[in-house]
């Protein structure tokens, strides 16, 4: 399975990413069992580091990817925008059951709104420190995010298909092999 793909140009307030957001549809097996969906991401080098619902302040991880299994209801998700430049850069995306978004270090999300008692698996990279959230308030030096982000290393791992999966091959066919610049 190929996942969409969107890469989302740094905005004013939020630097995102080169390498693409990647939506998986329709992935996990179904019935969707927390458990099961824990045991594939874990057993493909992510770790479950929480469940969670909606979240809808805007934020990013400078030092970590982070992954969505959704295994409840579904959530219009915002991506690469701060609340200040709503209209302006970023796309809405809905994602649901079933579905697996992979957010890159750098790239801001946030729900909008949710239905179905929306619940997703965070898992992030075996070898990632723990997330540190962003808040888009201008606080930090955009170059120091900047040099951040592009420091987090490509995983060696898909969180559903593993070594042959596709975001291995996305990831690095966009950064050409060595570390592109934001």
């Amino acid at each position: 399975m190929w996942p969409e793909q969107y890469t989302l140009p740094g905005s004013t307030y939020v630097p995102n990413n080169v390498l693409p957001v990647l939506i998986y549809r329709n992935v996990l097996p179904t019935p969707v069992d927390p458990e099961l969906t824990k045991n594939i991401c874990e057993g493909n080098g992510w770790e479950k580091r929480g469940e969670w619902g909606e979240i809808r302040i805007p934020h990013f991880h400078p030092n970590t990817h982070e992954c969505y299994a959704i295994i409840r209801g579904s959530s219009r998700v915002a991506l690469g925008r701060g609340r200040d430049d709503e209209g302006t850069d970023g796309i809405e995306v809905d994602i649901g059951v079933g579905d697996v978004i992979v957010i890159p270090a750098g790239v801001s999300h946030r729900s909008l709104r949710s239905e179905g008692g929306f619940r997703y698996i965070g898992v992030y990279p075996k070898d990632a420190p723990r997330w540190r959230n962003n808040h888009i308030k201008g606080e930090e030096p955009m170059q120091a995010l900047t040099e951040e982000i592009k420091n987090v290393p490509v995983p060696d791992l898909d969180p559903v298909f593993g070594a042959n999966g596709p975001l291995c091959k996305i990831w690095k066919s966009k950064l050409g092999g060595v570390r592109a610049k934001l």
